[in-house]
């Protein structure tokens, strides 16, 4: 488990405190059109962070998370690619560094939304002893000004952009992002695209949480929308279909070996979700996404469920 936060959350951690080891040099940020007046900011294989949903039209930029604050000049780069407006709002979909360490420059020019939870844990860190679980509260130019506890929505560019929360998912503050008029949505970490997830079971998500948020979604979407995950290639209703099926899959695989009194050992020493080892990504294999599982079914059995 320390492996995969440090992984999924010491990129950004590292970045507020200067000492980050990432070349961000290396990274393109590489801007293409989805659908309608809607363009994604891809996350590079992860280590750019998590995509980046952008309206683009005559009344400015809204921008859907916004990775880590050393890219700001390369995200605006690939802004002015497509329009000259400025960036006047970031919504952020969860509190996560990979999504939301940009806030620290973007704060600076643009109005910041995100749920309740996102600012609250943003705005208290997690002082822990031990480094690999420790965060700094972030400074107050990162913080969100708008909060929201159900839903927001922001007119902009003749598009009601509607953000709707999705509780105990990925984790407790997870909002879900409708382009309604271009007929896109973009579902944050709530959606790795044909990659393992990590889902923070520490910060209120479960995988059972997540499955039952997707098989709410699933029908308000059609064959036409453009599904654009927190991290992975621009998907559909089809790819996430698929998602929640390997969602439903691994938790069923995973619990009858809890059910049979297998240790996380065992069931990783038996390759328990070898079937998917092709979803191994070069942040999550297998068995980190086991750790995941495990903990969030072996936390509900002794009576820690959150949802």
């Amino acid at each position: 488990m320390r492996k995969i936060l440090g992984l999924c959350l010491g990129l950004a951690l590292a970045a507020a405190a200067g000492a980050q080891e990432q070349d961000f040099s290396k990274i393109q940020s590489r801007i293409t059109k989805v659908a309608g007046n809607i363009y994604m900011i891809d996350g590079t294989g992860g280590f750019a962070g998590g995509n980046i949903g952008v309206s683009v039209g005559d009344d400015g930029i809204l921008i859907v998370d916004d990775q880590f604050a050393p890219l700001a000049d390369k995200i605006q780069a690939a802004l002015k690619g497509v329009t000259d407006k400025p960036v006047r709002f970031v919504l952020n979909t969860h509190f996560h560094g990979d999504h939301t360490n940009g806030n620290r420059y973007w704060g600076q020019h643009a109005t910041i939304i995100a749920h309740d939870n996102v600012r609250v844990r943003m705005a208290t860190g997690n002082p822990d002893p031990n480094p690999d679980n420790h965060r700094d509260p972030a400074p107050k130019a990162a913080l969100p000004v708008i909060t929201f506890n159900n839903t927001a929505t922001v007119h902009i560019n003749g598009e009601d952009i509607r953000a709707v929360h999705f509780p105990h998912g990925h984790t407790d503050g997870d909002a879900v992002v409708w382009f309604t008029q271009s007929n896109v949505v973009h579902m944050g970490d709530d959606f790795f695209n044909g990659v393992f997830p990590f889902i923070d079971i520490d910060s209120g998500g479960s995988v059972q949480g997540l499955i039952k948020n997707i098989e709410e979604i699933i029908p308000q979407l059609n064959a036409d929308t453009k599904v654009i995950p927190g991290h992975g290639p621009l998907g559909n209703v089809d790819d996430l279909k698929r998602y929640r099926d390997f969602l439903k899959d691994t938790y069923a695989i995973v619990d009858a070996g809890v059910k049979k009194g297998k240790s996380l050992e065992q069931l990783k020493q038996e390759k328990a979700l070898a079937k998917y080892d092709n979803w191994a990504w070069d942040t999550i294999t297998a068995n980190d996404y086991l750790e995941v599982v495990y903990k969030d079914i072996t936390h509900e059995k002794e009576g820690f469920k959150k949802h």
